[in-house]
């Protein structure tokens, strides 16, 4: 988008950020984050052989030069376990931004919130750039702002559910009263559609990896998804017209021919 987000002063023109997780073949991966139009990879630091020197390693597949490298905590279901994968990340070089996870439960994915709570502010001291998944729950999103995080990224369904968002109600919330940081969609994103709808509300941007990577047509879902995080903005920033019960004529009723 050409009016960009902007993160712990960092400054991107695309709000889609995508993932690396599930894709067929590094080429496919290649391909549909070219196809998005994306500047912002996120790459789980646990599922990455970062001593690999074939050539074969995703990293090998995103040029750094071309796209911002965001190590997440990923498979991580403690605090403790999130804090030293995030340092691992940034020792190795990957980056000092992360985005934190930190699991609370094996089945439904969701975030243990005490745990992330913890991790972001033990981080945060540390000099991360901390954007913590999370629930839509505007007090947690309210303590995790606290403790440091730069971003908040609540979850829209499910990780890897493709089932849309499923509490508009508790996004809304978000949306109007969180203001001092930006606000990311993560999770449960299924077609352009859902993503249209995110954005719409007023979300700063979304990070999605299985709507993309699990399409049958990986790489013009990418595209799709592009378009839709665009359209969304811009009907946002366009402001929708007023819902009315009756019908209201689209032509005027002054200068009828009689």
């Amino acid at each position: 988008m050409q009016d960009g987000i902007e993160i712990a002063g960092r400054r991107f023109s695309s709000r889609l950020f995508v993932g690396t997780g599930k894709y067929r073949s590094n080429a496919e991966m290649a391909a549909c984050h070219t196809a998005s139009g994306a500047e912002v990879v996120t790459v789980a630091v646990r599922r990455v052989n970062l001593n690999d020197t074939s050539g074969e390693s995703l990293l090998n597949h995103i040029p750094r030069d071309k796209y911002f490298l965001l190590p997440n905590t990923a498979a991580c279901y403690t605090a403790d376990e999130a804090i030293r994968t995030a340092r691992l990340g940034r020792e190795v070089g990957l980056s000092h931004w992360v985005k934190l996870e930190v699991i609370g439960d094996p089945d439904t994915l969701f975030p243990d919130n005490e745990g992330l709570i913890e991790a972001t502010r033990v981080l945060a001291k540390e000099g991360f750039v901390v954007l913590p998944y999370t629930t839509d729950d505007l007090i947690n999103a309210r303590k995790l702002i606290a403790a440091g995080a730069a971003a908040v990224m609540p979850l829209a369904a499910p990780i890897g559910s493709g089932l849309g968002i499923q509490n508009l109600t508790n996004l809304r919330i978000l949306r109007e009263k969180i203001t001092s940081v930006p606000l990311i969609v993560d999770a449960g994103v299924g077609t352009a559609s859902d993503a249209t709808i995110a954005m719409e509300l007023g979300f700063d941007a979304i990070l999605m990896n299985t709507a993309i990577a699990s399409a049958t047509d990986a790489v013009k879902m990418a595209e799709a998804m592009k378009y839709g995080v665009q359209a969304g903005r811009l009907a946002f920033e366009a402001g929708r017209m007023g819902r009315k019960l009756y019908a209201t004529a689209s032509s005027p009723m002054d200068g009828l021919i009689k």
